[in-house]
């Protein structure tokens, strides 16, 4: 898994990357600002659905969408991303229609909440109350583009592996510094995020594809990502959970 870079292909100088080393792989506290989310479109989602309110021009199973700023990425395509920060939470519901669409609490990771759960027949985490818990890997990222905005990626259930290998892909790379080898920050390098057709014996849906495309080679696209990592880890960062799932979606997908 460990991948060596040399210097000379950094496209930035390796000692940039080595002053930050391993900063963007820790913990968040709270935050104060809001963050768009990036979500994958499936056959339910309400966007796809030219009946429903919440319907977008265009938008189809299997393209990536900004919650807040309306726009549509097609999967297969995919986004350049800078990967600036990750967190992991456990997260409590109540049944879709029973609450208001927000979290009833956030647990931190090292929080032992799942030992107080057992799963149900739709294999949800299911607490004494009645609630249920949703393992969440929050990724923070840069969009790439013309005008580079932040977003979150939010992982759960069958996508928490593939945020396990995109984790091992920033932990494994490895560049020479004047120390030797070091691990750089998760913002030193760009990732290409696609769709992909996946499926289990419940059913069919969209998840992610990460690859690596490479190191950061423009000084802004950087500093971007490096004070956006910082800005999350002093808590001025507000992410706002809500369910995602359309009506009819299981939460083993």
């Amino acid at each position: 898994m460990n991948q060596v870079a040399e210097k000379k292909s950094a496209g930035l100088p390796a000692n940039m990357f080595e002053e930050d080393a391993a900063k963007g792989l820790g913990t968040i506290s709270q935050q104060d600002l809001a963050l768009p989310f990036l979500k994958i479109l499936g056959q339910l989602s309400p966007e796809v659905n030219k009946r429903d309110g919440k319907y977008v021009e265009g938008a189809e199973p299997g393209m990536i969408f900004n919650s807040v700023t309306g726009e549509l990425y097609n999967g297969v395509e995919g986004i350049n991303v800078i990967p600036c920060f990750y967190k992991l939470e456990y997260i409590e519901w109540k049944d879709r229609g029973e609450g208001l669409g927000a979290p009833i609490g956030i647990y931190p990771s090292s929080s032992d909440i799942l030992s107080k759960t057992k799963p149900d027949a739709n294999y949800k985490d299911r607490l004494p109350n009645g609630n249920y818990i949703e393992k969440t890997a929050s990724h923070f990222v840069i969009i790439l583009g013309d005008s580079p905005s932040t977003a979150l990626i939010s992982m759960k259930s069958t996508q928490l592996k593939i945020s396990r290998k995109w984790n091992s892909m920033m932990s494994g790379l490895k560049l020479k510094g004047k120390n030797g080898l070091f691990t750089p920050a998760s913002f030193s390098h760009i990732y290409r995020l696609k769709t992909t057709q996946m499926s289990n014996d419940k059913g069919t849906w969209f998840g992610w594809e990460v690859s690596k495309v490479g190191p950061v080679t423009e000084s802004s696209a950087y500093q971007q990502a490096k004070t956006f990592s910082e800005n999350i880890s002093k808590g001025s960062v507000k992410v706002k959970h809500g369910e995602e799932k359309p009506k009819g979606s299981d939460s083993h997908f």
